[in-house]
């Protein structure tokens, strides 16, 4: 841009002015002094011109800017932006001075080193620091080189280097692929865009300048004729190329940040414009190493900030499972955009017999670390929670595994566990230092359960008890992290008596989404808060058409009664077809139980998202699957079990155990139930 510098008196005559306005000006005679404003400007009589408003505005002491067009001695009007600034003076003195600020004539583009060294590197970086973006960063660098160090241009880095996937293989003549960031040119031509597209993947021909630079590391500069272009075109299958390159001068710039090479910058000049030479090579290699820094910069934070939301997002669920009567909802936020993951984290996890294990859990800190943490609880917890141990004794189970992990490295979190029997309408739950989960019964009246916390996950060694809790149907049952309720400007006590005020009478007809969406809807302007998990769930016991109960005598005969009393219940389910299967296991397990126990036993099919069955006795000791022999009259139940059925286990019960398996249900098959009051 070139500044012209003319003052004027009350009058608007010039009567002072620098050597390049009258270089530049076109006055209607040779002197510009003595010459008017309204003599260097085109239609400037009219009414209520732009050229009237700054005099008047000088007049009145104010500053004021307009765009106007001037006559040059090139015969043909430019638009400049001007300034006007008033001055104290009287007389012949000067009123006021004009700023003129105009583009150079095109043949005159990128002669001033001096112009082109503050515009690529005084204050060019402080207005690109601020982003982190790499998309964004690669367009703020290449509309700084454009226009004022070249007609157009284009970055582009190795796809390795941004690519989220594993980089690719070099070719045999080593051929890198580059991605490319940003294009512009300084006449938006949109034949340009057209053969240099944004975001496209490729790799350059061998023997071009392109590959060149990649290959040295080294600036490359070169001035291309049109047997030049015809066979860089020709070598990339792009015969538009070539009228964009004939007769340009090129400079290519590599960008190398920490000993890596990550890119380089392409630019180019038109035909007729002083080439590259030495010195501009200079000043684009200093732009360059330090844009390659800024490059790298957001390269390193993206890639962390990928690999850290990666993480944190396989760690936690993607799909809550519960028993059909009970509806769960969660939410998680993060601490704050700086830091994306942390240690808090939920879960749901279907049980087999209609019930559900519920948890939220929060490890203290922040970032990976915790992130890291969070995964390796979770995982013990879905273990835990498939050999269904009861709640208190998975969280003794977890706080052994946290001390063994704080050995190398200290660690402690918090949880709340509670197992939910969709058939008895019960919720079992202990808590290791976490707060206390809100119930919010049907009528809205809410209470937090009186659960005796222990203390933390691998800080002591104190005993962990549960409590069991009557539920009604239509409940809600809120677990949460200490995010949602406490913050830096709030007592934790304000924080509980705000959640509890969420809810009142009507919450039992409200979707759970959308009180899932008001628990936390105040916590979205906090930006000093802590992480958050929540999970909500609406508790109801399963309709009793979908159980059937019987109690038989620890008698061998039981297993055929047993297999008898099954064909009616499944028969009026719609489950014919798999009678025979389900008799078959009833009578595997029957016989099992009756062999290695004295007393009743009982017999349980339960029809939820599988079919259950399940035998109850009075003997502690768990069945274990083992290899028969081939002359072995015992053993094969289990292994029949196994194959019959989706999956089997075994769980503890106050009275001794109970022994189960699921089959999956036949596709698209809804059972015959009768409609819940």
């Amino acid at each position: 841009m070139r500044t012209l510098i003319v003052g004027i008196d009350q009058s608007g005559r010039i009567i002072q002015h620098d050597r390049s306005s009258l270089e530049v000006l076109a006055p209607p005679g040779k002197f510009l002094l003595g010459a008017h404003l309204n003599d260097l400007v085109t239609a400037p009589k009219a009414t209520g011109s732009p050229l009237t408003g700054l005099l008047a505005a000088a007049r009145n002491g104010r500053e004021a800017t307009a765009v106007l067009a001037f006559r040059t001695r090139r015969d043909e009007p430019v638009d400049a932006v001007v300034s006007i600034q008033p001055m104290r003076g009287s007389g012949d003195s000067i009123s006021a001075l004009v700023i003129i600020r105009m583009p150079p004539p095109a043949d005159e583009q990128f002669l001033d080193p001096a112009q082109m060294r503050h515009a690529l590197l005084d204050d060019t970086f402080r207005q690109i620091g601020a982003t982190l973006d790499l998309d964004q960063m690669a367009r703020g660098l290449i509309n700084i080189v454009v226009p004022h160090f070249c007609n157009s241009a284009g970055l582009l880095v190795l796809e390795s280097m941004v690519a989220a996937d594993e980089p690719p293989a070099d070719r045999e003549d080593g051929s890198q692929l580059l991605r490319r960031l940003a294009v512009a040119s300084d006449d938006a031509d949109p034949r340009i865009d057209a053969a240099f597209p944004i975001g496209e993947v490729l790799r350059y021909p061998p023997g071009t300048p392109y590959t060149e630079v990649m290959e040295t590391g080294q600036p490359v500069r070169t001035n291309n004729d049109n047997d030049d272009a015809l066979q860089i075109a020709e070598a990339w299958l792009r015969r538009p190329v070539t009228k964009l390159l004939a007769g340009t001068s090129m400079l290519l710039l590599p960008l190398n940040a920490r000993d890596t090479l990550l890119g380089f910058i392409v630019c180019t000049r038109r035909a007729g414009l002083r080439p590259f030479d030495a010195y501009d090579t200079e000043i684009g290699m200093e732009f360059a190493s330090r844009a390659a820094i800024y490059i790298d910069n957001a390269r390193r934070y993206s890639r962390e900030r990928a690999t850290a939301l990666t993480l944190q997002r396989s760690m936690l669920p993607t799909d809550l499972s519960a028993p059909c009567s009970v509806e769960v909802r969660h939410r998680y936020l993060p601490g704050s955009q700086l830091i994306e993951v942390g240690g808090d984290w939920y879960e749901s996890i279907t049980l087999p017999g209609a019930r559900v294990a519920l948890v939220v859990g929060d490890v203290a800190g922040h970032g990976v670390r915790a992130a890291v943490t969070m995964g390796r609880l979770r995982t013990a917890i879905q273990t835990l929670a498939m050999l269904e141990l009861p709640p208190a004794e998975s969280l003794q189970q977890l706080n052994e595994l946290m001390q063994t992990l704080g050995e190398r490295e200290p660690h402690f979190a918090t949880c709340c566990y509670a197992v939910y029997d969709a058939v008895h309408g019960t919720c079992e739950v202990a808590s290791a230092g976490h707060l206390p989960p809100l119930l919010v019964r049907p009528d809205g009246n809410s209470e937090f359960l009186d659960v005796s916390p222990a203390p933390p996950l691998g800080v002591g060694e104190g005993i962990i008890r549960s409590r069991t809790f009557e539920i009604e149907d239509g409940s809600l049952f809120v677990l949460y992290t200490d995010g949602l309720v406490e913050s830096r400007d709030r007592d934790i006590d304000d924080g509980l008596k705000r959640l509890q005020a969420t809810f009142g009478p009507g919450s039992a007809e409200r979707p759970v989404e959308e009180l899932c969406k008001a628990a936390v809807a105040s916590a979205y302007a906090d930006q000093q808060r802590d992480d958050i998990a929540v999970l909500f769930a609406r508790l109801g016991r399963i309709d009793g058409s979908q159980l059937a109960t019987w109690v038989l005598p620890g008698e061998l005969t039981s297993a055929a009664e047993g297999r008898a009393l099954v064909t009616e219940p499944l028969e009026k389910w719609g489950l014919t077809g798999i009678v025979p299967t389900t008799q078959q296991l009833v009578s595997e397990l029957v016989t099992n139980a009756i062999r290695y126990t004295t007393g009743p036993i009982t017999l349980r099919l339960v029809l939820e998202r599988t079919l259950t069955c399940e035998i109850a006795d009075n003997s502690p000791t768990a069945p274990r699957m083992r290899y028969a022999a081939r002359d072995d009259e015992w053993g094969r139940g289990l292994q029949i079990v196994s194959q019959l059925s989706q999956r089997w286990g075994t769980r503890r019960t106050a009275r001794g155990k109970v022994v189960w398996c699921e089959q999956q249900l036949p596709r698209g098959f809804a059972p015959a139930l009768p409609p819940r009051a």
